[in-house]
């Protein structure tokens, strides 16, 4: 037993099969090589962890090993907050999904916007997601008052330069007009709004604005009102987007 282990905890190897690495014979492999750490230190196979208090990592990607972290995605319908409690009694995201166990959305969208969101009770991942500097993408499909005609090329300039929303200036965003009035418009920060004020800033106010992307997240079937939780293979793909140190992107 190495130091720090716990004589009680689960084999290694068996908890990165749970938490879908793949067969046990090919997490077994994983540990040999080298790739796994538990509490930054390189694990040996046979080596034990406590799921609820040690830090598994593989190829420096987190490992959520807890097996009380759930992770829902909702497509989050106009007129629902995404907050855990509002004081003028509207609906709320977390009254959508199970009760128990208790989780909290990750970032917002405003009351009028659609789109994915996604609630967990993983205090890590949310902090990581929602964090500026790991620059974890958002995609929106934004409709705008354009009169019925095309967005103007100066107008989508400023919106992938940046623009200044009153607390800043944006950093550059991917913006794209899919036809008319409708915009594609992927961001990496959380402002309050922020979509919504970039395109007042440009004078193209949104009529309709609805998540399309989290990070790798994407589920065009999941409608209005319905959620889902998230597989495995998504858990993983999400902590290993915001594995590692934050990127300086202001």
């Amino acid at each position: 037993m190495t130091d720090g282990e716990s004589p009680e905890g689960e084999r290694l190897q068996k908890v990165l099969a749970a938490r879908g690495w793949g067969s046990r014979r090919v997490c077994e492999e994983m540990i040999e090589s080298g790739r796994v750490r538990v509490n930054g230190v390189v694990a040996v196979l046979g080596r034990r962890v406590d799921v609820t208090t040690d830090i598994v990592e593989v190829d420096g990607a987190p490992v959520g090993v807890r097996p009380d972290f759930v992770y829902y995605l909702l497509n989050k319908p106009a007129g629902v907050v995404s907050t855990a409690k509002d004081t003028h009694d509207r609906e709320t995201v977390v009254e959508l999904v199970p009760a128990e166990p208790r989780v909290y959305p990750v970032g917002r969208l405003d009351a009028e916007t659609e789109g994915l969101l996604l609630l967990t009770n993983d205090g890590d991942l949310t902090h990581r997601l929602t964090h500026p500097k790991f620059g974890v993408e958002k995609e929106y499909i934004a409709h705008v008052d354009s009169g019925g005609r095309a967005v103007s090329n100066s107008a989508l300039t400023s919106l992938r330069k940046g623009v200044d929303i009153g607390d800043g200036v944006t950093s550059p965003a991917e913006v794209g007009e899919l036809q008319p009035g409708v915009l594609r418009i992927v961001i990496h920060e959380g402002r309050n709004r922020q979509v919504r004020r970039m395109c007042d800033a440009v004078g193209y106010p949104v009529l309709r604005l609805a998540r399309t992307r989290i990070g790798p997240l994407v589920d065009k079937t999941l409608r209005p009102g319905d959620w889902r939780e998230l597989t495995l293979a998504e858990v993983r793909s999400l902590i290993e987007a915001v594995a590692g140190e934050p990127t300086d992107t202001m």
